[in-house]
């Protein structure tokens, strides 16, 4: 009688974008394959995004094959998007593992700006975030971030006919809890063989990580910062956002002056205006005083309600006064529009729907 072996266990693919230069090398060395031959697999993946081995094709059939064999390319898809009447597109973009994320593509007469996501949900509870309201389930790798921009700039190409032009990390997630692949997808962003886009047209807003700030500054990070303050004290900050109980705006202004002083760059300071929470005169010469604290810009921005949170966005009067406090005072100061107010607009909003659905 024959015994029946047990077989042996299949190898689990490796994500071919977390391998190193030197590791794909070694690789095809090993599989008798030129050593260029990473370079140009490398050059696919991230100059050309490709999304499949089979794109790679002037790369044999044979090495493709042997790729796919031994490595996946770990992509980045659109399960879902939403149009807005005034041009604004969001979308629900579902990882390899069945997650879902957010980015959104908003269109200005001057910039078109991709607002991508770091995490799986998010672990720091603002009051007034959908996302706040969701666990956090992990972080998104370097590729994951990357494929979002390259998503939304298919996006911006098909629906605008022109390119993107800027980027903002303030969808899903603290960019500053992953701060690694944060700063590694800003590098290939950027990098001549990545999307080769300009280091000032991306932004890094954080809810206000003060020691991560100063790490941004020691490895002289190569994007803007923009801190999402919302309350100009630390009562009310304490209120909306727990993150300062640990991150007082004493400890975020010394390290925003560190930030300033290694750097020499501007940060700007993302402010949300909520009806009879933040939007008096008082709290704007509170906002007067945080801004002398090094050379910024504050962005005044109108609030998407979410049906978590009591919060409304201020009347239109009373953001225009408060504008009109700090600008009479010397303080560069814009009002951001709401946009996609006929869609799920609200960060996490489109994210917990796709969720339900799946449910």
């Amino acid at each position: 009688m024959l015994l029946e072996l047990p077989l042996a266990p299949i190898a689990k693919k490796r994500d071919i974008r977390k391998t190193s230069p030197d590791e794909l090398k070694a690789f095809m060395v090993e599989h008798g394959e030129k050593p260029f031959r990473a370079k140009q697999v490398t050059e696919w993946l991230w100059k050309n995004t490709a999304a499949t081995f089979e794109e790679m094709n002037n790369i044999s059939v044979a090495t493709r094959e042997l790729l796919d064999q031994h490595f996946v390319i770990n992509g980045v898809t659109v399960q879902n998007k939403q149009l807005s009447n005034d041009g604004t597109i969001k979308s629900a973009f579902k990882l390899y593992d069945g997650n879902i994320v957010e980015g959104v593509l908003i269109p200005h007469d001057t910039r078109m700006t991709a607002c991508i996501s770091s995490q799986v949900g998010c672990s720091l509870t603002c009051k007034f975030c959908a996302t706040g309201y969701m666990d956090r389930k992990r972080n998104l790798d370097a590729a994951e971030i990357y494929d979002q921009v390259v998503r939304i700039r298919e996006q911006c190409e098909s629906q605008y006919g022109t390119p993107l032009t800027n980027i903002v990390y303030m969808g899903m997630g603290e960019p500053l809890l992953n701060y690694a692949n944060v700063v590694e997808s800003v590098r290939r962003i950027t990098a001549p063989d990545g999307l080769n886009m300009a280091p000032r047209r991306i932004t890094i807003s954080t809810a206000g990580i003060a020691k991560m700030i100063k790490k941004l500054a020691d490895d002289d990070v190569k994007a803007n910062l923009a801190l999402s303050l919302h309350a100009p004290t630390d009562a009310k900050r304490n209120e909306i956002m727990p993150i300062n109980e640990a991150n007082s705006l004493a400890a975020l202004k010394e390290a925003l002056q560190y930030y300033h002083q290694k750097t020499g760059r501007k940060v700007t300071y993302e402010y949300i205006v909520f009806d009879g929470f933040n939007d008096g005169l008082d709290d704007a010469e509170h906002l007067l005083k945080i801004s002398k604290w090094l050379p910024c810009k504050i962005n005044l921005i109108e609030y998407n309600p979410i049906e978590n949170a009591d919060y409304q966005n201020a009347e239109a009067d009373k953001i225009t006064a408060f504008h009109k406090y700090l600008a009479d005072r010397g303080v560069q100061t814009n009002i951001r529009r709401s946009r996609g107010k006929d869609i799920d607009a609200a960060c996490g909003q489109l994210a917990v729907k796709e969720e339900k659905t799946a449910a």
